[in-house]
């Protein structure tokens, strides 16, 4: 097979500009060209990777070959940076962080690197608990900030500890607790996030006994403050999401702290990026 890195980092930078012409815009070459790149990994692996019908789509071996498109060219940078003959560290390091880490994290975090590691710029992935195992194991992203993990990678650090609080309206009668007891919340109805606090929520309830219900379910943290701000329910969120609140919400602790451990890890399945490496170092 004889399958290329242009080829394989045209059809990533498709997918992730979900656009041939986006695409070249970002790898500075011609639409043609990275048109040309694409089809020429197709006739290698033999088959269609991309549906060009209303904007380029994985199709099911597109799926599986980006996965290993994405892992090699992450080795590649790796390789490159590890053979800089000045042992100066630069280049661009893809980090993955859910939303509230983003929002309360990364503003301390990214100053400190950026004096630290000046010649290394960090590019900001953010998706949902979840999603983090898999980018960082996939190659998506070179490091990713983990909640919780069990147990901490080799080689993992400790970042940050927050704790999941309730978030009211200012004017509801819990609002001036000092710490709310889950029960409490179930009867105005609990708003639950999927994109990655709900699983958290669930154990919550398991430990204290409580059945587990919710009135609505939400993907977007936006929502779900939108929905408490309009007096639909409750919502259990992590502290780090406090600056995202909207002026009339408020956030309260639970009368039964529950912490949520941020790890700073790279991949436990192949080698570190060294610029992966120099982030975790530096914290």
């Amino acid at each position: 097979m004889g399958v290329t890195l242009p080829q394989l980092r045209a059809l990533v930078t498709v997918v992730e500009a979900v656009s041939f012409t986006d695409a070249a815009i970002r790898l500075g070459v011609s639409q043609s060209a990275v048109s040309h790149a694409v089809s020429g990994l197709e006739r290698e692996v033999g088959g269609r990777v991309l549906q060009r019908e209303g904007g380029p789509t994985l199709t099911a071996l597109g799926l599986r070959v980006v996965e290993h498109a994405r892992s090699a060219l992450a080795s590649v940078a790796a390789l490159e940076s590890a053979v800089r003959q000045d042992g100066t560290l630069a280049g661009t390091v893809r980090l993955g962080a859910v939303a509230t880490v983003c929002q309360g994290l990364l503003p301390d975090l990214l100053p400190l690197w950026s004096a630290k590691l000046p010649h290394v710029e960090v590019q900001i992935y953010e998706g949902d608990d979840e999603e983090m195992p898999d980018w960082l194991e996939a190659g998506v992203v070179d490091a990713a900030v983990l909640v919780a993990p069990t147990p901490d990678p080799p080689g993992s650090r400790l970042v940050a500890t927050d704790e999941f609080s309730a978030v009211v309206r200012a004017d509801h009668p819990l609002a001036g607790l000092d710490g709310i007891p889950l029960a409490e919340l179930q009867v105005d109805g609990l708003i639950v996030s999927t994109g990655g606090c709900e699983g958290h929520v669930r154990r919550m309830h398991e430990d204290e006994g409580l059945p587990y219900t919710f009135s609505h379910r939400v993907r977007e943290m936006s929502t779900l403050f939108r929905m408490v701000e309009q007096g639909m329910g409750v919502a259990i969120v992590p502290s780090l999401g406090r600056g995202m609140l909207p002026a009339d919400l408020v956030m309260r602790p639970l009368a039964q702290p529950r912490p949520r451990r941020l790890v700073l890890s790279g991949p436990t399945t192949r080698p570190w990026h060294p610029l992966a490496q120099a982030l975790v170092d530096a914290v």
